[in-house]
C-alpha cells in the first residue's frame, strides 16, 4: 500500500522499484540491476527494465509487478514499463546490497 508521504520522483520511483523481486530471486530489481531508466514527466512514469535472461518466464510477471508498485504512488497517472534487452544483462550490474544478499563477493 502506497506511503502517503510519497512525492513523485524518480527517487520515489526508484524506492517503490526495491519491493519488486523476480520471484526466482531473492534481491529485488534495482539491487539486481534490471533497471535501466526511470523518467518522470508530469504524474507519468516510463521505466526501463530488463531480465537477467531475455527468455525469462517471469518477465512479464516482473514487468507487471513493477508497474502495480509505481501506480500506488501518490499522484502517479501513467505507467509505462518495457522490458528491453540492449545492453544485455550481466552480473556486473548488481549493486553492492545486492551482492551481499546473494553473497557474491
Amino acid at each position: 500500500m502506497a506511503d502517503m508521504a510519497e512525492v513523485l520522483n524518480k527517487e520515489t520511483v526508484i524506492e517503490a522499484l526495491k519491493e519488486v523481486y523476480d520471484p526466482e530471486i531473492p534481491v529485488n530489481v534495482v539491487d539486481l540491476g534490471l533497471i535501466y531508466n526511470v523518467e518522470v514527466e508530469d504524474n507519468e512514469v516510463h521505466v526501463e527494465m530488463t531480465l537477467t535472461a531475455q527468455g525469462c518466464g517471469m518477465g512479464p510477471y516482473i514487468a507487471q509487478q513493477a508497474e502495480w508498485r509505481i501506480a500506488e504512488i501518490e499522484d502517479v497517472e501513467d505507467v509505462v514499463v518495457d522490458l528491453v534487452f540492449e545492453p544485455p544483462w550481466n552480473p556486473e550490474l548488481i549493486t553492492e546490497d545486492g551482492k551481499r544478499l546473494l553473497g557474491i563477493d
